[in-house]
């Protein structure tokens, strides 16, 4: 398919082709259409979070990885940020680093352990 399909439109139509590409789990393609719409709007949240579940639902970990810490870097409370990192160093086999951010995550979530 050609590129032009991917960045053709205004970026609301835009983010809901990705949408629909990720619903109808065309994660790569998903990824081709937010690549494009994060570069645009970096301050977004939404977008880039997006990405970074296309990117792992597409086994590219490294990548998700790279997107999911920007989130958390501008906003150490995005929980569902949080929670996606610690699932992506555990995918990566970096259970030590996941363990910190999957706490964090379960702490912002409420769900504190009783002793």
């Amino acid at each position: 398919m050609d590129s032009v399909y991917y960045d053709h439109g205004t970026q609301a139509e835009r983010w809901e082709r990705a949408r629909m590409f990720f619903g109808a789990k065309d994660y790569t393609g998903a990824a081709r259409v937010l690549a494009g719409l994060v570069e645009e709007v970096p301050e977004q949240t939404g977008p880039r979070l997006l990405l970074a579940r296309a990117y792992y639902h597409s086994a590219r970990l490294r990548r998700a990885e790279a997107e999911l810490r920007v989130i958390v870097e501008r906003d150490p409370v995005e929980h569902y940020a949080r929670l996606m990192l610690g699932r992506t160093l555990q995918r990566q086999g970096r259970q030590e680093e996941a363990e910190a951010h999957l706490r964090i995550a379960s702490a912002l979530a409420g769900d504190f352990e009783r002793g």
